[in-house]
């Protein structure tokens, strides 16, 4: 077919079933193209934004402007929202290299994920790797936190955090196989900075702020990624390829609580599209993705 006129598009979903597969690859792409090649600023302002914000805690709790039950779950937000503006950074979506804006690419993708301890030129070789091999047994750095419902979510949750469980070495494993393995010295300087912070603050007597500033938060954040970024969007995590790894499903709480994660199947299909124009790519390729055969989870919007 060669290339679809923007004015064939309407023709064409109205009569699917009749377009062969080379027709509905083009379409899809040309619906796709659309939506990429535009520069998240809302994404750039967020993570350096949230970063600030989250830091600025620190003092404003210690100097006693500011109380710890008001900064606690400020802190949490804090690091709940932190990853996602460095997913955008990892994708190459800010800026390409080579491209005017790379270095707003890079600091975003490094200072965002600092109220994480995720370092992000780890968080991007595996997470490519993800994107490669997603719900790969061995290959697929995420394929731990899959469970059976939610009860088996947590006890996955729970069994992972365990110094001897195979989740804790499994992305220094997937680096070291993939000939990477000297990015985990930035995980090492991270957690090490992370370390001393709470070591200077429980020597000089502020431990429980340490702990309601940082370390649950944390905790609570983890939780809340692992559960909507990388097991909702998979499960129930045993199909590979393009249109069957990733699912699109509608979240009770809605699609911001749910980190914009209900159209991720858009993510792993066009990459390069950002975060908030995933529903509006979503609700142009439906028709589409339904032809495919896609596990939509009655998402209807």
């Amino acid at each position: 077919m060669g290339q679809v006129a923007l004015a064939q598009i309407d023709t064409l979903f109205e009569n699917l079933e009749d377009v062969s597969d080379e027709q509905l690859d083009v379409l899809e792409r040309k619906i796709a193209s659309k939506y990429m090649g535009i520069v998240p600023w809302g994404a750039v302002v967020w993570g350096i934004g949230n970063c600030l914000v989250f830091i600025s805690l620190f003092p404003l709790v210690l100097l006693d402007i500011v109380s710890l039950w008001i900064a606690f779950p400020i802190a949490t937000l804090n690091v709940a929202l932190s990853y996602l503006p460095s997913h955008e950074a990892q994708h190459n979506i800010i800026a390409g290299r080579g491209k005017p804006l790379r270095w707003l690419n890079e600091l975003v993708g490094h200072v965002s994920t600092i109220p994480l301890v995720y370092p992000y030129r780890v968080m991007r070789a595996t997470h490519m790797e993800h994107h490669k091999h997603t719900n790969h047994p061995e290959k697929d750095c995420d394929i731990d936190v899959h469970a059976k419902n939610n009860l088996d979510f947590i006890r996955m949750m729970i069994v992972g955090r365990q110094p001897a469980s195979e989740r804790s070495g499994r992305y220094g494993k997937i680096l070291e196989a993939t000939g990477q393995g000297h990015l985990m010295m930035d995980a090492v300087i991270m957690q090490l900075g992370y370390l001393i912070v709470l070591f200077a603050m429980a020597w000089t007597g502020h431990a429980i702020e340490a702990f309601f500033l940082w370390c649950l938060p944390k905790f609570l954040a983890e939780f809340h990624l692992n559960y909507y970024l990388a097991w909702q969007p998979h499960r129930p995590g045993d199909e590979q390829g393009r249109y069957r790894d990733t699912r699109a499903f509608k979240s009770r709480l809605g699609n911001v609580f749910s980190a914009g994660m209900q159209y991720h199947i858009i993510h792993h299909l066009y990459p390069r599209i950002p975060l908030s124009l995933t529903p509006a790519a979503y609700r142009a390729l439906r028709p589409i993705l339904e032809k495919r055969g896609c596990d939509l989870g009655g998402l209807q919007h």
